[in-house]
């Protein structure tokens, strides 16, 4: 119960109620509620600033859960990429070298991808930055991981050729040549006998008798056989498949036709003098992915390993070639 205030009357010698009027009580009701709101609104803010609500405190822990879950799921596509990665190096430096084949660039490997926002619906949100790196590192990982399937077929369907490969891969010398002594110029920077200077030599020369059989050395078709401009002569191209061709020049006359298929061993022309030649002789040369190669990497089928390293020996002392 509200206690009564009084006042002194010096006329009437009395003490007298004090009486409040309504617009006065009203004015001091309001007084007090706003110093009780401002108050409450003040604990409100300090207490916020520094203490978390229940609901705050269980989206922090959710927060911190999402953010170890993704660091885990980053660190294992991390382990991913590097398994892949490694897929992709045997892939490249022992599947495809094995079948002479060309390694996947690493351009299409790890190709990127363009064109419109990928991920705008990603933005907006409270982790949208992780879950965006999240999302890219797992759509590189999928395009990686489609090419090296799309590897792996071809060379399955290298695998099943195997056997027809390697029947269309120069394996032998193209005439008969068991004591190397036909061997004269191999492949390298020799002494042109025309001009005297040192000129790359993209063959192999061996000296023989004129007419003295020459062979395919791999399976294929003639894709040509005819008298040459540029100092071949006579000169015939076997096309072999998977990348091969092998060239025979100086020819003083051939024994197929263009168009013709041929088998290793088989007698596709005569060795001779003719084109810009210095004596008869066979010039021979292995072309894979139309770059020229060393001829003496294919003698496989012939030569025993000290009969090669002879014939890597003489062909590195050659001086000058014949053509």
């Amino acid at each position: 119960m509200t206690k009564s205030k009084y006042y002194f009357n010096p006329k009437s010698l009395s003490f007298d109620k004090i009486q409040i009027s309504l617009k006065n009580r009203i004015l001091k009701f309001s007084v007090y509620f706003s110093t009780i709101l401002l108050v409450g609104i003040i604990l409100n803010v300090v207490f916020s600033s520094f203490f978390d609500t229940p609901e705050e405190k269980s989206l922090k822990r959710e927060n911190n859960q999402f953010e170890l879950q993704y660091e885990i799921l980053n660190k294992k596509l991390a382990d991913l990429t590097k398994v892949i990665r490694d897929i992709e190096k045997r892939d490249d430096n022992i599947y495809r070298v094995i079948f002479n084949t060309e390694p996947i660039p690493s351009s299409i490997r790890s190709a990127g991808f363009g064109g419109v926002n990928r991920y705008a619906e990603l933005e907006g949100f409270l982790n949208s930055e992780i879950i965006k790196q999240t999302t890219q590192k797992l759509d590189k990982i999928t395009k990686r991981v489609y090419v090296q399937s799309k590897s792996y077929d071809e060379v399955i369907k290298l695998a099943l050729n195997k056997e027809e490969m390697l029947a269309c891969r120069p394996a032998i010398q193209p005439v008969s040549n068991k004591d190397l002594t036909r061997m004269a110029s191999g492949f390298g920077f020799r002494l042109d006998p025309f001009y005297k200077i040192r000129k790359m030599h993209w063959g192999m020369d061996f000296t023989a008798h004129t007419g003295t059989e020459i062979y395919a050395t791999a399976k294929g078709k003639v894709i040509k056989a005819n008298w040459s401009r540029g100092g071949y002569g006579n000169n015939i191209v076997i096309d072999h498949g998977y990348g091969y061709k092998t060239l025979y020049a100086h020819l003083s006359s051939e024994n197929v036709k263009v168009g013709q298929k041929v088998r290793r061993g088989d007698v596709i022309g005569y060795v001779g003098n003719t084109g810009k030649s210095t004596a008869p002789h066979l010039h021979y040369e292995v072309i894979l992915n139309n770059k020229r190669i060393d001829p003496v990497n294919f003698f496989f089928n012939d030569l025993t390993p000290a009969e090669y390293e002879k014939m890597i020996e003489i062909a590195a002392n050659s001086g000058q070639s014949f053509d």
